[in-house]
């Protein structure tokens, strides 16, 4: 018996660090949105794609939801917000540590969602007991009424797949949105340069990572490899200096940790070079914003 072909966009949001891209990561089965512990690494929204014969998900994550201080965080907000309109289902991620009255104003808005709510509690594996666990749930329960709640350890992978039977379950029929060999709709050197935004941030401190920019100038694709190009923008002098670090150590440090991790995403082997360059406060340019890829 032929059943009718599912389809749905599930986006995905919350604060930052409760662990979207790590749930995202477990649900899509492929590294798509990147991973570290420093709040604000997703600055766009990224999709994964799951296919099988009878459904097709499309999940965005989005960048953790803040009060934006410059023009970068506006763009990202807006993402978030965007999020909210166009989903078939929306997961609303929190974990046991966060303050359920962070960010209310957004809190309300999820509440008054049309689209089913999937409210994620993660990292359980932090709490001590049942009881715990259970003032937590009631706690985010008075807050969104009307949403499903699954508390999970996406660390663990506990209780991500009764998760993800559910979100087939309540996907709307719809034939496929992307083609079915799709796992992302960004392009290669999109995750090129999370790869390297991603060791920037696990091998610098303070606000390095955050002035970074990373531009991929040249990608070149053979057969058995890849010429990559990218130069890593900065706001000032001293911080290209960190940046390249005694000798240009760091950044070969961080060009030969991205380099292993691009060659096993497109299983090839890549050639990497990389440059830094001084653009002074392209956080809170436009033009520059919109040459990053930040505002349409």
């Amino acid at each position: 018996m032929s059943t009718e072909h599912k389809a749905g966009f599930v986006n995905i949001v919350g604060n930052p660090n409760v662990g979207k891209s790590t749930l995202m990561n477990d649900l899509v089965g492929e590294r798509v949105s990147i991973i570290t512990n420093k709040a604000q690494t997703t600055r766009h929204r990224i999709m994964g794609i799951v296919n099988t014969p009878e459904y097709q998900i499309v999940f965005s994550d989005t960048p953790g939801v803040l009060s934006p201080k410059y023009k970068l965080q506006e763009s990202m907000l807006g993402y978030s917000e965007g999020a909210l309109t166009d989903a078939d289902i929306l997961l609303y991620v929190t974990d046991v540590v966060e303050d359920p009255e962070k960010n209310a104003e957004f809190l309300a808005k999820v509440a008054k969602e049309k689209a089913p709510v999937l409210l994620v509690i993660n990292k359980i594996d932090l709490v001590k007991s049942q009881t715990e666990l259970e003032e937590i749930v009631n706690a985010w329960k008075t807050r969104l009424p009307n949403a499903e709640v699954f508390p999970t350890s996406a660390k663990e992978h506990f209780n991500v797949s009764n998760l993800m039977s559910r979100i087939v379950e309540l996907l709307p029929p719809a034939p496929p949105y992307f083609g079915k060999d799709a796992l992302t709709d960004k392009p290669a050197r999109f995750f090129v340069t999370e790869i390297i935004r991603e060791k920037i941030l696990l091998n610098y401190d303070k606000e390095i990572p955050y002035s970074a920019e990373v531009i991929v100038e040249k990608f070149e694709e053979s057969e058995k490899a890849i010429h990559i190009m990218a130069v890593i923008y900065v706001e000032r002098d001293s911080q290209k200096g960190i940046i390249i670090g005694k000798g240009g150590s760091m950044l070969k440090r961080v060009g030969t940790e991205a380099r292993k991790d691009i060659e096993k995403f497109f299983n090839k082997s890549v050639y990497l070079e990389l440059f830094v360059k001084v653009e002074p406060n392209w956080r809170n340019r436009e033009n520059k914003l919109k040459s990053f890829g930040y505002i349409e």
